[in-house]
Formats: C-alpha cells, sequence, structure tokens
C-alpha cells in the first residue's frame, strides 16, 4: 500500500521527536491549580429545540482561565430522576459545537452532552488575549513569543476542557464516574487533554488527534493546512532558525504526547494513515505514551476525512458508559 509516513509496525512503536519541558509536571499542576480556585460563575440559558420533547437543552457559559466567557451546549434527557452518564463533546480547529440535533440520539440513549465551543475560534465563546508577541494566524502560536509559557493559548482552551469536565461532574443529573469523552481532529486533540487533566474521564475516543509532536510534523514539512501557522512562526520571527530549540521546547508544554501518560481512562483511538493533515506517526507519539487500556483503529487509505464505520463503533463503546 502508499505510505505517506512510517509503516504500521514502526507506528505502533514511534514515540515522537518534540522535546518535553523539564518542568511539565510542575506548569501543568499549577495551571489546574489556578484553574480549581476560579469561580466559574456558571450559567444555564434554557435554548428552545422544538421536536425533542425527551430533551432539556441549555446554553451553558462558565468563565475560563483568563477571564473569558466559554460556551457550550448542554443537553440532558428530560426529566431524569437520577444521575446517569455524560459526554464531553469538542470540535475540530476553528469550527464550533455544530449542530444541537446531532448530540439527541446520545441523550435519547440517556447521556447527558456538553459540546463545548473552543474560546476564539467559530463559536460563541469569547478569547480575551493578552498575550505580548504575535497572534498570527492561530491558537498554536498563540503567545509563544511571549516570555511567559503560562500565555500560551492552547494552555487556557486544554483547561477549559477540564473545567467543562469539572462543571458537568457536579451536575446532580450526572454521575461522575461515567463521564466519556469524543472529539476529531483538534477534538482529538482536546479529547486527550481533557482526559489527561480531568483523570476521571473513563472512556475516550479520539480520532486523528491533532496537536502531537511538532517537531516532527515541521521536519515532514507538513507545516501547512491545520500546522502552517508553524511556518509562518519561523519565517517571520525566527528565519534562521536560531530558537529552533527552545520552541519547539515551548511548544512541548501544550503538545499531547507529553500529556498522554495522566490518562487513566479507556481510550478508542481512530487513526487514517493517509492523513497529511495530522500525520500518523505524531498521533502514534501520544496514542503510544497512554498507560490505561487503549486500542486503535486504523484505516489504511484514508486521510483527513470522514471514517466509515467510526460513528457506529464509537456508539457501541459508549453503550456500557
Amino acid at each position: 500500500m502508499p505510505l505517506i509516513d512510517l509503516p504500521l509496525p514502526e507506528l505502533l512503536q514511534y514515540t515522537g521527536r518534540s522535546p518535553r519541558p523539564d518542568d511539565f509536571d510542575d506548569y501543568w499542576d499549577a495551571a489546574l491549580a489556578e484553574m480549581h480556585a476560579l469561580d466559574g460563575q456558571v450559567e444555564l440559558r434554557p435554548h428552545p429545540l422544538p421536536g425533542a420533547p425527551f430533551a432539556e437543552c441549555f446554553d451553558l457559559w462558565f468563565t475560563g482561565v483568563g477571564g473569558s466567557r466559554v460556551h457550550a451546549q448542554y443537553l440532558r434527557p428530560a426529566g431524569q430522576k437520577q444521575a446517569g452518564p455524560a459526554l464531553l463533546r469538542f470540535h475540530g480547529y476553528a469550527g464550533n459545537a455544530g449542530d444541537w440535533a446531532q448530540k439527541l440520539g446520545y441523550v435519547a440513549a440517556g447521556f447527558c452532552v456538553a459540546a463545548m465551543d473552543c474560546r476564539g475560534q467559530g463559536g460563541a465563546s469569547d478569547d480575551l488575549g493578552g498575550t505580548q508577541g504575535t497572534t498570527l494566524r492561530g491558537h498554536i502560536i498563540r503567545g509563544l513569543g511571549d516570555p511567559d509559557p503560562r500565555r500560551l493559548g492552547y494552555r487556557q482552551i486544554f483547561l477549559d476542557t477540564a473545567q467543562l469536565a469539572k462543571i458537568v461532574a457536579g451536575f446532580p443529573e450526572v454521575d461522575g464516574t461515567r463521564i466519556g469523552a469524543m472529539g476529531q481532529s483538534q477534538g482529538g486533540a482536546l479529547t486527550l487533554a481533557c482526559a489527561a487533566l480531568a483523570p476521571y474521564i473513563r472512556k475516550l475516543a479520539p480520532v486523528y488527534p491533532f496537536l502531537c509532536d511538532y517537531q516532527r510534523v515541521w521536519e515532514m514539512d507538513q507545516a501547512r493546512d491545520a500546522y502552517e501557522e508553524l511556518n509562518y512562526f519561523f519565517r517571520c520571527f525566527d528565519p534562521r532558525h536560531e530558537r529552533e530549540g527552545e520552541i519547539f521546547t515551548r511548544l512541548g508544554y501544550i503538545d499531547c504526547q507529553w500529556l498522554a501518560p495522566r490518562i487513566q481512562g479507556t481510550v478508542l483511538m481512530a487513526t487514517a494513515l493517509m492523513d497529511t493533515i495530522c500525520p500518523p506517526s505524531t498521533q502514534f507519539a501520544a496514542y503510544n505514551r497512554i498507560r490505561s487500556p487503549k486500542d486503535v483503529r486504523v484505516y489504511p487509505d484514508f486521510g483527513h476525512e470522514t471514517l466509515p464505520g467510526w460513528d457506529d463503533i464509537v456508539w457501541g463503546f459508549f453503550s456500557d458508559l
């Protein structure tokens, strides 16, 4: 079969190229302490959705790290008498939470569902910014030029996922031991980050996760499409790559391969071997560092696209949550 990356046996052993910051654990422990100390000012506003009497729908708002108001769709079974399972959904880069109706199947099956709009992207969530240096092109490089690594844009988004999990787990209609997470591309990365920062996430189903092994992306000449802002950053701010090691180490704070060992839930991942947007090796850099029970479903002939049968597989995976 054609290859755009390593052969599958090598992918199953690959553990990444990007460096890990020496203070990585302290960085995220401090970040979580900051998040847990917040008054999230949680607000639920009823959202009308005709034709779904079995579902109660709400616009959920909370204040995240840095003061941004973050929005999520929240749906729960109408008249639910006891705590049940919940599912967190995360969207692709620059997108949004999607249509409300997409979540109704899980609600009809007894799940509460929360779908977050990433701050500053295509949904309703704010992004107050506050970084020094460029915000050119996107969230990977947001804060990359700031002396303080706590200003990295994805630090705040990763924390938003954990804060959403905390909020949902605290609702009386949710059993906090029965929470799952899912998403594709950026949503796959946020699924991994959420389960790492909220290790009580019991099951997670990431699809071709983004935000993994940035140096490998660069060395494969795939800093384009979703990763093209890396190319812009180097061309504009380090054209001779004199700070390349420093830059990739800084990106290590928001690299899902280094968060992956914190995951405790059961993982079911899908990857497409012809994916030129999120190269397979970068995905396996994270997958191979997961220590909890895990499985990967491989689609040899597919790229960064809809994977046939995957929705049915995931439905079965979450059915006993």
